[in-house]
């Protein structure tokens, strides 16, 4: 199983464990850090709605927390056809911790979509245009 394999296999698992009694929207993600560690992360809803987080924002925020902070690549599972990518936050989100980030959008259909964090969110605002 090649290292994407095993991202899309893991994204696919925290997907089936996401928490969305309210949209019905499972989320999954699974990312590789630079230094190889792997994360993962299911969106989980709340009642209010704004207190949602994201599968792709939980993973990161895993890997904050194991002082990981390089992010090489991420699989992103719903259910979407085709296969839908990163919410506008979570590229936001994403643009942080990678310059040429991979995303693969996958559902549990088999469909397969790959972009860089460039093409979905071109120009993303980062920490060297503060002053």
């Amino acid at each position: 199983m090649t290292r994407d394999e095993e991202l899309i296999r893991l994204a696919l698992v925290a997907r089936a464990l996401a928490y969305a009694p309210y949209s019905g929207y499972q989320v999954g993600a699974a990312l590789r850090t630079r230094d190889g560690r792997v994360f993962t992360g299911a969106n989980v809803e709340n009642a209010s709605y704004g207190l949602s987080v994201c599968a792709e924002r939980g993973a990161v925020i895993a890997a904050v927390l194991a002082g990981a902070r390089d992010i090489a690549a991420i699989a992103v599972a719903t259910a979407s056809s085709p296969p839908a990518g990163p919410c506008g936050m979570c590229r936001q989100t994403l643009a942080e911790f990678s310059r040429d980030l991979a995303i693969t959008m996958v559902n549990d259909r088999g469909e397969v979509a790959h972009a860089t964090i460039d093409e979905l969110l071109p120009r993303a605002f980062r920490g060297d245009a503060l002053p």
